[in-house]
């Protein structure tokens, strides 16, 4: 019997306030996962680091893993958590969105995806059975299921035949778990597993394709193929139209999304995770996070600017350094600037979910979710 309880704490409209307990921790919702896509944050984050800004989740890539270092060999270390010295919930990612988006060559067949690696070329097979089996040796807390994410925009034919395949491929991936997790020397035997929910802008897919797949009694769901190109107001029809569809007793996740507005708004939608790499890539390029708006920390305005990134902010850069410093650390190419803006970017994140999980546990969500999106419409650059 896998150890997960879904449990909803309150609501407020649509928004919920949950909790997920798993063989790694218990996940209080909603949640924005830390995206350390091969095993660490980039911009020099530890495991230790992310412990002090209050991360619960950490997510890894399968793809990226698979291809360089190798999940083989991070079965031999004890799994992932082991590896980078993590001992809360980690999500995997199938690998699919990346074997869509960066591997070159590919081949679609009922089988599987064929394509050339864009690390060195070399000939690589990924079908759900292999995307199962690289997720059961890093040992993660939840995997994806092995998806295809279709291109925006693409035709309803496209589309319509993209989903069915979608779901024999989670069919077969949900059979390759069970098998694996009967295994007497699998790395986690309670590895859960989420299905994901396609259908692009085509509201009738998304529909179908949701109560399709609720039948099949996951551990949880995704909205995957969203932030793709699509208007938000595009992202918010579709939400609003395919959330409901989907089990109100387990968790629902929105894939790649995304900035602070579009999590807000999400929430008020009903999703309980979200991840995407904006904190940590703008961080990386000075671009910094605030309840005034963003900062670019480049902007020569800074050069003399005594104060913290953002004042009563209890990050570790804003404990203890100027805005005139950091930016000196950027302007100089020293790693450590890098560094101090994704801690912010990362800490900003994780405190505002928590704000989020007051906020609905107060039914006060709708006066929160304004007062901080009119905040945060302040300076742009």
């Amino acid at each position: 019997m896998r150890r997960m309880e879904y449990k909803i704490i309150a609501r407020d409209g649509r928004a919920k306030r949950a909790q997920v307990k798993t063989v790694h921790g218990v996940i209080q919702t909603p949640v924005f996962m830390n995206v350390g896509t091969v095993g660490a944050i980039k911009g020099a984050v530890s495991t230790d680091d992310l412990r002090v800004i209050n991360t619960q989740v950490e997510l890894s890539n399968t793809y990226h893993l698979h291809v360089r270092t190798g999940d083989k060999l991070i079965r031999q270390f004890g799994g992932l958590h082991k590896f980078m010295n993590w001992d809360r919930p980690i999500l995997t990612d199938s690998g699919g969105f990346q074997v869509f988006s960066l591997a070159v060559m590919r081949k679609i067949k009922e089988e599987g995806v064929y394509f050339n690696s864009h690390i060195d070329g070399r000939k690589i097979f990924m079908g759900p059975e292999e995307s199962i089996q690289i997720q059961s040796n890093l040992g993660s807390t939840i995997a994806m299921a092995f998806d295809e994410c279709p291109p925006h925009p693409a035709t309803r034919e496209y589309m319509q035949n993209s989903v069915d395949r979608t779901t024999r491929w989670l069919l077969r991936c949900k059979a390759e778990m069970e098998r694996l997790n009967a295994l007497p020397d699998t790395v986690n035997r309670e590895q859960l597993l989420f299905g994901i929910n396609q259908g692009g802008t085509f509201e009738d897919i998304r529909i179908a394709h949701a109560k399709e797949i609720s039948g099949l009694n996951l551990d949880g769901y995704a909205i995957g193929g969203l932030a793709v190109g699509e208007s938000h107001e595009e992202m918010y029809r579709i939400l609003d139209e395919t959330v409901p569809c989907l089990p109100e007793d387990k968790p629902t996740y929105l894939m790649g999304v995304g900035t602070p507005a579009n999590i807000l708004e999400s929430v008020d939608r009903g999703v309980d995770f979200f991840d995407c790499v904006y904190p940590s890539r703008n961080g990386r390029h000075g671009h910094v996070y605030t309840n005034e708006g963003k900062r670019n920390l480049f902007n020569q305005k800074y050069e003399l600017d005594p104060r913290p990134i953002e004042v009563g902010c209890g990050c570790p850069a804003c404990r203890s350094y100027s805005r005139a410093y950091i930016r000196h650390l950027l302007k100089a190419k020293e790693m450590l600037g890098m560094r101090l803006c994704v801690l912010h970017n990362l800490y900003f994140y994780n405190t505002m979910m928590e704000e989020i999980r007051d906020a609905i546990e107060e039914h006060r969500y709708a006066q929160y979710k304004e007062q901080k999106l009119k905040g945060m419409m302040g300076e742009k650059n």
